[in-house]
């Protein structure tokens, strides 16, 4: 067609669509084969739409539904079920309409990876697929997604091989690709590959991330997504409590849902007899806030046959423009600072419930939250210690995808005809198709990103900017750009930017046809040629091979840290060294899902993938914090998850190539379980522990025990393992406490280059996908700055390396200054004369002060009864752990007894790193017993 043909054709339609009388017809959408959903930006470019029949959907009620005989709803004699829908398919969905003007879907296939066979030896399973039919009038095809299987007609045969090549077409198509695994086997391609926005800020401890997310909720336009294993409403999210009620939960989205925010929350409903969560509880709260708040719980646990596994994620989703990814559920017990005070008497920083300790009791009821729990007086609560982190871009909707998919799959199991539950759609990761760039713009994009990936493959860019996909009404800035924008401004007309003259629902909250829409640089927007799953994305000196990217290497020092701004490019701010620098990142989500936790077709484990890959890659240092430690090596029947084995190869590799490798490894000191480890009702805390240890140092499938028989004394040279401890008085003039500090942070940073932050803890339950659900989150550094490793210098990233040196930095109690002592990992210096010594120099003070367990010193479970016995006679009280302090320390100098305030000897502690007790009950089969319900579903604690 001629330009000038083209040109007039244009006009003529735009003039023809300035009339909202003929754009609000029916038939005039259907001619054009638009709809409300066609120009949304939030949902992606638009690709095909039209009616289709399903039979599959409740019915749609007609107005000519009183001409049906009387026997139709027993009979159906009139029809046979199927009913016209109107069908939109999305890059990543398939949503099917009671008509053009709905936005709300009846149905929404959201594209998930397909299997790699059919099971008849044809290959890998078709999105679509044209069925052959016995009645040559009909011609229809099926949708083949997840555990779902819908069958679709069509008005004629060429009709149908039209949507099956399109929706086979979309669900294929680069960079997202969602029917086909990529890196680690994830859903969800590797993002930052180029500047698509892609960013991560990482949080420690409650404190601040609880503020960021406050932040983050205050400033909800559109929708806010919240999934959580235990989530309380009453939780202030700012303390003092007293003076930041608004700050509170529930008061929070009560704002927001008055405003129009729609708030959607996902909960895990627990086996009530198992865990005192009390779902119901806060479902019942959190429904009574405001119509615009939405709750699922999930699963049914008699109707899913599921009840040994939960769903474990932790996620808040705001506007699809920020996301929160980690360790810490919007619960009580989770607040904490970096210096983890273990009392608060009178209350100020933990109301009620929320001053929690799990070792000593769970509440029974959550009614009045208000109320102790605890004595405060008597009883320490158990600080906590975790790591969370925000994304933006491209990473972000990823895991808004997920969060659909999971709720559209609770929504169609638990509530099918609740109107007032809506399907969710995901929106797609472009802002605005990348066809609209002018020609030449693109050829020189495409050309520079072909030199840069260095190698040939199928051009995506034919199918993906081609010109006869640009819909004639797609709404663009005028602004003097290029002359392709002023070409759609014909006979003095506007673009018209929705045909049926309503605002869209959109990101911002604002009006479609209010919004300014800008061309941004093409980064992940556009399909990625040469887009590579398996990526070897780590070369000698650091850096990332493979992407062509020239890094943005930072002329900097150890003092970086300290001086840096950390609210830079729009992240959160603090002064604690909490929070860390919003950094330019490459990002790739990773889960463990399965059918019963997400509808998928088959079992997702690349987070345990990632784990294993990253760890044989690693070149100097693993660093691992993790609310659990229990892995297999190769050939353990019990234990299937082969972190163990990648971290023992990986440290037998280092020992023949004669190197220096570190391996370090923080954990809980004990299970966060309520009970006395020798108590009866204590089976499932010893269970784990005995998992643990197996894992750790006993027995012939430990990792201990098998590098022991190789390296000898050296083992602790590679790998070492610690756990954290805090102490305080529980009131002014109250008793000296002490009590582990849970570390219930699921991390590894391998090199000072690439972290893996999540929900995942290292056991079978987290990361073989088919038991747990979980999300999680790997990050490679884009920014690079100058440090060292093994003495030598190293380009670490900005990201990874800042949040080690916080995490150590806190561990090691250090001053501001003393930082460059632990910038070198591996060196002796920093891992023997800064880590190793100060786990051990803190482990003997607080045995001198509280004999606290677990230590070393006590082997059996005799040996316990008898050293709890005498602490208690000796101070009439103590803690379950026997973390009380006498009076006075008694103690021999120079033939005498002399007596002095344990404050005095604790005040030589450094911050909060101890040695994790390998010795502790090693002589006992801590194993459950077969008069123990434990014993008959031991799985449950690995």
């Amino acid at each position: 067609m001629s330009d000038r043909a083209k040109n007039a054709m244009q006009g003529y339609l735009n003039h023809f669509l300035s009339n909202m009388d003929i754009v609000n017809s029916r038939e005039v959408c259907r001619f054009l084969e638009v709809s409300k959903l066609s120009f949304s930006p939030e949902y992606g470019p638009k690709l095909k739409e039209d009616y289709v029949m399903v039979k599959h959907l409740p019915k749609i009620p007609k107005e000519d539904d009183s001409r049906k005989c009387c026997l139709c709803p027993w009979f159906s004699c009139c029809n046979d079920n199927w009913q016209k829908v109107w069908a939109v398919l999305k890059p990543g969905f398939l949503a099917l309409l009671g008509d053009p003007f709905d936005t709300q879907p009846m149905d929404i296939i959201v594209f998930d990876v397909l299997p790699t066979s059919d099971g008849n030896g044809d290959g890998r399973v078709s999105l679509a697929k044209e069925i052959k039919e016995p009645n040559p009038l009909r011609h229809s095809f099926k949708v083949t997604c997840g555990n779902r299987n819908i069958r679709i007609r069509a008005k004629n045969g060429s009709k149908v091989k039209d949507w099956v090549a399109a929706i086979n077409d979309a669900g294929l198509r680069p960079p997202e690709g969602w029917c086909h695994p990529h890196r680690f086997g994830s859903y969800a391609p590797p993002r930052g590959l180029t500047e698509d926005g892609s960013k991560a800020q990482w949080f420690i401890d409650g404190l601040a991330a609880f503020e960021a997310i406050a932040f983050s909720i205050e400033r909800a336009k559109s929708e806010i997504f919240i999934c959580g294993w235990w989530l309380c409403p009453e939780l202030y999210l700012r303390r003092p409590f007293v003076s930041n009620a608004s700050s509170r939960l529930d008061a929070l989205l009560e704002a927001k849902a008055k405003e129009g925010v729609q708030i959607y929350i996902l909960l895990y409903k627990e086996v009530a007899l198992a865990l005192k969560i009390n779902s119901v509880y806060s479902k019942r709260k959190l429904l009574g806030i405001h119509e615009n708040v939405r709750v699922l719980r999930y699963p049914d646990h008699f109707s899913s046959g599921v009840y040994l596994w939960s769903h474990h994620e932790k996620l808040v989703i705001v506007d699809y423009h920020i996301c929160f990814i980690g360790g810490l559920d919007l619960c009580f017990g989770r607040y904490d600072t970096p210096q983890h005070k273990v009392g608060d008497c009178p209350p100020s920083v933990w109301p009620g419930k929320d001053y929690y300790n799990p070792r000593e009791s769970e509440p029974n009821s959550w009614e009045d939250t208000m109320r102790d729990e605890l004595d405060r007086k008597k009883y320490p609560r158990m600080p906590w210690h975790d790591v969370h982190c925000a994304l933006w871009g491209p990473p972000c909707r990823d895991i808004a995808r997920h969060f659909v998919q999971r709720w559209n799959y609770a929504k169609r199991n638990k509530a099918p005809n609740e109107q007032a539950i809506p399907l969710l759609m995901p929106q797609h990761h472009m802002v605005i198709p990348h066809y609209l760039w002018n020609s030449r713009e693109l050829e020189v994009e495409k050309k520079s990103f072909e030199n840069s990936r260095g190698t040939t493959v199928q051009d995506s860019f034919s199918r993906g900017s081609s010109f006869h996909d640009i819909p004639l009404l797609l709404p663009q800035e005028a602004d003097g750009q290029d002359a392709d924008n002023e070409g759609l401004k014909l006979n003095g007309l506007e673009p018209i930017v929705n045909p049926f003259d309503q605002p869209s629902k959109v990101s911002s909250g604002l009006p479609f046809s209010l919004r300014k829409i800008k061309v941004e640089p093409i980064g992940s927007d556009m399909p990625m040629k040469g887009f590579v799953d398996d990526l070897d994305h780590l070369d000698s000196h650091g850096k990332f091979s493979g992407d062509g990217k020239t890094h943005r290497v930072k002329s900097s020092d150890f003092e970086w840290w300290e001086i840096q701004d950390r609210g830079h490019h729009g992240g959160f701010t603090d002064e604690s060294g909490q929070v860390g620098p919003c950094a330019s990142c490459r990002c790739q989500v990773i889960r463990s899902v399965s059918q019963w936790s997400a509808g998928t077709s088959q079992t997702e484990e690349s987070i345990h993938i990632a784990y294993c890959s990253l760890i044989e890659k690693a070149e100097h240092f693993i660093y691992i914090e993790n609310q659990f430690f229990i892995s297999g090596l190769a050939g353990d029947d019990s234990i299937r998850n082969r972190v163990l084995e990648a971290l023992y190869r990986r440290i037998m590799r280092a020992y023949r190539e004669k190197k220096i490798f570190r391996v370090i490894i923080v954990i809980p000191l004990l299970p966060g379980f309520q009970g006395g480890l020798d108590d009866s009702g204590a089976a499932s805390v010893r269970a784990i522990m005995h998992w643990q240890y197996r894992t750790i140092c006993r027995g012939q499938n430990s990792i201990l025990h098998n590098l022991y028989n190789v390296l000898g004394s050296k083992v602790h040279d590679y790998i070492s393992f610690y756990g954290l401890r805090a102490y305080g008085k529980l009131f002014d003039v109250g008793p000296v406490a002490t009590s582990q500090v849970y570390v219930h942070s699921k991390i590894m940073i391998i090199d000072d280059c690439i972290a893996l932050i999540g929900s995942a803890n290292i056991n079978d339950r987290s990361l073989l996908g088919s038991r747990d659900s979980e999300i999680a989150i790997v990050i490679e550094d884009n920014e690079l700055i100058n440090s060292h490793m093994g003495g030598q210098p190293w380009k670490a990233g900005k990201f990874c390396w800042s949040l080690r040196l916080s995490l150590w930095s806190e561990h090691l109690g250090l001053r501001p200054g003393q930082i460059n002592q632990i910038v070198d990992p591996v060196a002796d210096s920093t891992y023997k004369d800064m880590w190793m010594a100060t786990a051990k120099t803190n482990t003997t003070i607080y045995q001198d002060v509280f004999s606290c367990i677990p230590n070393d010193l006590i082997n059996s479970r005799a040996g316990l009864r008898q050293s709890v016995a005498i602490w208690k006679e000796r101070l009439g009280h103590t803690t379950i752990d026997l973390g009380i302090a006498p009076e006075k320390l008694e103690f021999y100098k120079n033939g005498e007894i002399e007596r002095i305030d344990p404050m005095e000897r604790l005040s030589s502690v450094k911050g909060h790193l101890v040695s994790f007790p390998l010795e502790f009950l090693s002589k006992e089969d801590l194993r459950p017993v077969f008069n123990e319900s434990e014993y008959y579903a031991s799985q449950v604690f690995h």
